[in-house]
């Protein structure tokens, strides 16, 4: 067979590692409401790459409008770009309005604290809360990333993926957030098997001390799943009662969701959806 233009004979391109664009555009993951500028150091150390390459990403990022820098400060932040391409994204694949829907009801409904997942990449990451208006309640960070293993959410969406996803996403050590996180795969995998049986999932102390997670998956046109909506609340107030009304109003916002999105349910999930 005979070698591809610029390759040479007896050479094959081998890819060993992440990309120079996976590398770089991981660097946008480290910031958070809490971390909405960063600077070049702070950069190199959380990557561990070194100050050299650090900023030949975020010249490459900063170019296309993905960060820019303060030229006092000199620190980063999130760029003019994601403007436009969210709104991009919202003309033609409507979701932030369909979220809010759902997540109104679901907080009216409830009286607690209500969220929304999507899959960004090889990330759970939250796109919508509406806060419960208790005094006691749970403060969800908006865009913060769900881990699988530990949140309802992440759960719920893990029970209906392909199964190398699931095996990408427990593969290697487990990250132990709270004092109730699993962190055993084995263990985790049968939690996913009772919640392909229920199609509800719930996290106690896993993410967060003294938090409940109550989730459900919803599903996009091509019925694969595409994030949960859950509903997050103190441990306390986790009655029988409570935990049956938030799994029902929890469910039919995962409906409602799926249909406003023009979904549907995939063959043999529980509940009667389909």
């Amino acid at each position: 067979m005979r070698p591809k233009r610029g390759q040479k004979e007896g050479h094959s391109r081998v890819s060993t590692g992440p990309s120079t664009v996976h590398k770089a555009l991981t660097l946008l993951d480290y910031f958070s409401v809490r971390r909405p500028t960063i600077g070049l150091s702070e950069f190199s150390n959380l990557s561990n790459y070194n100050k050299a390459t650090t900023l030949r990403f975020l010249s490459a990022l900063e170019s296309k409008g993905f960060v820019e820098q303060d030229e006092e400060t000199r620190m980063y932040k999130l760029g003019p770009a994601f403007l436009r391409f969210s709104q991009l994204r919202e003309a033609s694949f409507p979701l932030a309005e369909a979220v809010g829907i759902a997540l109104r009801d679901l907080s009216a409904a409830t009286q607690e604290t209500a969220l929304a997942s999507v899959i960004s990449g090889d990330a759970l990451a939250n796109i919508g809360v509406v806060e419960s208006q208790r005094a006691n309640r749970v403060i969800i960070e908006p865009g913060i990333s769900l881990p699988f293993h530990a949140t309802a959410s992440g759960m719920a969406y893990l029970a209906f993926a392909a199964p190398d996803v699931v095996e990408h996403a427990l593969a290697g050590d487990l990250e132990m957030y709270a004092s109730q996180t699993v962190v055993d795969a084995a263990t985790v995998a049968q939690k996913l098997e009772v919640i392909r049986m229920t199609g509800i999932a719930h996290t106690e102390g896993s993410f967060d001390e003294g938090v409940k997670g109550i989730a459900a998956p919803y599903f996009g046109p091509s019925g694969k799943v595409c994030g949960a909506v859950a509903s997050a609340f103190p441990a306390v107030r986790g009655t029988q009662d409570h935990i049956a009304l938030l799994e029902d109003c929890v469910r039919k916002a995962a409906r409602k969701l799926t249909d406003l999105r023009g979904g549907f349910y995939p063959e043999g999930f529980p509940d009667g959806a389909a």
